[in-house]
Order: C-alpha cells, then sequence, then structure tokens
C-alpha cells in the first residue's frame, strides 16, 4: 500500500517536472546531422533542456547543462538511430536517437586516449543498466530545491546535490554516467589528496562519490575534450557570407 502511493506520488512529480517551459531558443547554426557525423562510441552529450528540472538543475549546478547521455552506438551519420543512453526522468534508464534533442543546445564530451577494452566495459556496463527505474528520491529533492530556490554559498552546493538514494536499481542522468565511467577508473573531476613516494612527487587522487556529479562537470573536467562540429569539419571563417556584406555587394 505504501509503495502504491509512493510510485503515484513518483509519478505526478515526474509528470510535473517534465513539463516543457516557453521560451527557450536554441542556437540554429549546428544540425544535429553535423553532430552525429563526429560522434564516437563512450561521447558524452550534454543537454541544455526546457523543463521544469532543467530549471532546477541548472540553478543548483550554476550552469546552462541540464542533462546527460552516453553515446554507446557506432559512429554513424544517422541521427535517428537510438545511440544515446540516459535515465529519463519518466521512462528510467533508456536509449534514444540523437534526433530526439533536435530542437536543443548540445554539447559533446570526449574522454581521451581510451583504450578499445575500457570503451567496450564502459558502454556494456551502460546497456546492463537499461531497464532500471528514475531514482524517486532525486524527484523529490528537486522538487523542494524548485519550490524554494534557496540562497546557498557556492562551496556548499556540492552537497546539497547529492542527491538520490543510491540503489543500484535507480539512476540519475549524470550520476548513472559518472558511475560508468567511475568503473573503468576514468577521471572526472577527482579530488587532489597528499603526494607519496620516496621524493615526494606522486600525486593520489580521490574519486567524488558518483552522486556529487552533475552534467556540467563532463564540461568542466579537464580529462574530457569538448568537440564542436563546425571546427571539426574545417572551419573558414573567411567563408561566412554576412548579410551586410551580401547586401552592399547585391547594391554594386
Amino acid at each position: 500500500m505504501v509503495h502504491s502511493i509512493t510510485r503515484s506520488i513518483g509519478n505526478r512529480l515526474a509528470s510535473f517536472l517534465s513539463k516543457s517551459l516557453s521560451g527557450y531558443q536554441r542556437l540554429d547554426t549546428v544540425s544535429v546531422e553535423e553532430i552525429a557525423r563526429v560522434l564516437m562510441p563512450g561521447d558524452v552529450v550534454l543537454v541544455e533542456g526546457n523543463t521544469r528540472i532543467s530549471v532546477a538543475i541548472k540553478y543548483l549546478s550554476q550552469s546552462s547543462w541540464s542533462h546527460a547521455c552516453l553515446y554507446v552506438g557506432e559512429a554513424c551519420t544517422d541521427s535517428a538511430q537510438p545511440n544515446l543512453l540516459e535515465a529519463d526522468l519518466r521512462e528510467g534508464v533508456r536509449l534514444v536517437a540523437l534526433d530526439h534533442y533536435r530542437d536543443f543546445n548540445l554539447r559533446i564530451c570526449r574522454p581521451i586516449s581510451l583504450s578499445d577494452e575500457d570503451r567496450q566495459a564502459l558502454i556494456d556496463n551502460g546497456r546492463s543498466k537499461l531497464g532500471h527505474k528514475y531514482d524517486l528520491k532525486n524527484v523529490v529533492d528537486l522538487v523542494r530545491y524548485l519550490i524554494q530556490k534557496p540562497a546557498v554559498p557556492q562551496r556548499y552546493r556540492r552537497a546539497m546535490i547529492s542527491l538520490g538514494s543510491g540503489e543500484p536499481t535507480k539512476a540519475i542522468c549524470s550520476t548513472l554516467i559518472a558511475e560508468l565511467f567511475q568503473s573503468i577508473d576514468y577521471p572526472i573531476l577527482p579530488i587532489l589528496g597528499p603526494k607519496s613516494g620516496e621524493d615526494g612527487e606522486v600525486p593520489i587522487y580521490y574519486r567524488r562519490h558518483f552522486t556529487h556529479f552533475t552534467p556540467r562537470d563532463f564540461d568542466l573536467s579537464p580529462y574530457f575534450k569538448v568537440v564542436k562540429p563546425t571546427l571539426e569539419s574545417g572551419f573558414d571563417y573567411r567563408s561566412i557570407n554576412w548579410e551586410d556584406r551580401t547586401s552592399s555587394d547585391d547594391a554594386k
């Protein structure tokens, strides 16, 4: 009985938080087809969402990025193929197509120098999470922060967003991906500890708990390369036809 009531409340909250808000504008200079052409398995795709839950995540993390997906497919140009692994608020862990985010600003964050073995382990671990549910505790916490919008000093924000119950069959978008990368010992934003060794020159790193990560951390990480499709395809600023220049040429 209690479980049924809790599930019902969670579904209602998920529905409320998933509602889109008006006024969102996407930069229209890069298409999803261009993004699809440069994606590689293991890439993290960040999404600037426009839902109520996106507003809460952006506020807490002080970032434009509110959602994170992992590209698990083969490199291809088909943006309609479901190759993005994500934890959706209502549907849980699932695969969606890049085309699903056609109307949003996106950013590609690429892990560097992954071995083929680790890349495959990353993807296999991600696929094994398919069907897991979104963490209800995360939904409840985000509603509380969305309504209250507390004025929290910057140094306390990361502790506040330690969201979720941590149950292995439940997930949150960025913490799901953080856990996958930590499973192959790939760093995101590790904590630098004291140095060791005879000469004291060997740094020791400590993992943050995966529930402490937000989408923006993949953007901030010094271990992920930001990939921009226009630059990857050989951008030449001199080839741009500016409106004022075209008008003046027509007038001659």
